[in-house]
């Protein structure tokens, strides 16, 4: 599995201009001059049209410099939210502003820590003029405090569905939450019978979380690699800097082994993205499976990969002005994200029919 020329020159131009930019002055460029925004946005949206392998590649090179920006929240979740809602108008009015960046889209979902559909207790109660009143509060909406456009995951009688919810709404309040990973902004957001539009059918939010679960672990297991591998080419550069007893520290045996153990961690977990990322491009049924072994994989790979950084740079990698503290907080934040490990085999199991404690 390997990514094309364009694919590779588009990881490129983005790696470039994240060498210019930095922090969340990168999203305006990004969005302006290499149009990431718009990457699996139709072009009858006003997107590029691209797909999973597309993501990857940005994805990857955002997980590389931690980027505080909200790709993952808008370009991903929104996006394939209202992609996957089958409803052409409200993609038609809200997916050229998505895709051009001049709105910030997120997805409230998860409850209690949960982003399990069964876990949903917010409730939503046809109102007047066709609108319905939606009561919950969300937890974890990645970009939630700042977003122009708010999707809300709700409880009808016919099931969970999905709703518009004006940022202005009567009864919504959005609160920023206070995270481990300052880079991955986040929100609690609050509705008391807030005014929504439903979007797509009444009912289907099951099937439409299912598919934005799947393609959100494909994108953020790119970003765990992008960031073990970033982690890991730190750690050997140091290893070979820092002179102990007379010589680098990376000329001993044991630091050989553990950053040996590293790479192949970072490789393992490179493959498992790229397996999520082609079953997402292709349709794969295997789609399920391949995203949740890589979301599990990943999580894993780039905690362990964090830990070291840590332990071999010393008292250095335990100070604020060193970047390690930051790969470590990104990677335990990023194995909670769209849920744990644990979780995901629990998934991966259920799909293959096997039984778990």
């Amino acid at each position: 599995m390997r990514l094309t020329e364009e694919q590779e020159a588009l990881r490129s131009a983005v790696r470039s201009l994240l060498a210019r930019h930095e922090g969340p002055a990168a999203w305006r460029p990004l969005t302006e001059q290499i149009g990431v925004s718009g990457l699996a946005v139709p072009e009858e949206y006003g997107g590029a049209g691209c797909g999973a392998r597309e993501v990857h590649a940005v994805m990857e090179e955002l997980g590389r410099t931690l980027s505080p920006v909200p790709y993952l929240g808008s370009a991903v979740l929104a996006v394939q939210a209202l992609l996957a809602s089958g409803d052409p108008a409200a993609c038609a009015q809200l997916l050229p502003r998505l895709a051009e960046g001049r709105a910030v889209g997120c997805l409230a979902w998860a409850e209690q820590g949960s982003w399990d559909p069964a876990s949903i207790r917010a409730e939503a109660a046809p109102g007047s003029g066709g609108t319905w009143l939606i009561t919950g509060v969300k937890e974890h909406v990645l970009d939630g405090a700042e977003a122009d456009v708010l999707l809300v995951v709700a409880r009808t009688t016919a099931g969970v569905s999905l709703f518009e919810v004006a940022v202005d709404s009567t009864g919504l309040r959005r609160e920023a939450a206070v995270t481990m990973d300052q880079t991955r902004a986040q929100a609690r957001v609050v509705l008391d019978a807030s005014e929504g539009r439903l979007i797509g059918t009444d009912g289907e939010g099951d099937r439409i979380l299912g598919h934005v679960l799947n393609l959100a672990c494909a994108a953020l297991a790119a970003e765990q690699v992008g960031a073990a591998e970033r982690a890991l080419e730190l750690t050997v550069a140091y290893a070979k800097e820092r002179v102990q007893f007379g010589r680098p520290i990376g000329s001993f045996q044991a630091v050989k082994h553990r950053l040996a153990d590293a790479y192949v961690l970072v490789e393992s977990a490179r493959s498992a993205a790229l397996g999520a990322a082609f079953a997402a491009a292709e349709g794969s049924p295997e789609l399920i499976r391949c995203a949740a072994v890589a979301k599990s994989a990943c999580s894993e790979a780039l905690s362990t990969v964090a830990g070291e950084m840590v332990q071999l740079h010393g008292g250095i990698g335990i100070t604020w002005e060193h970047d390690a503290h930051r790969f470590l907080k990104r990677a335990h934040g990023a194995a909670q994200l769209f849920g744990p490990p644990a979780w995901h085999r629990h998934r991966l199991a259920a799909d293959l029919g096997l039984a778990t404690a």
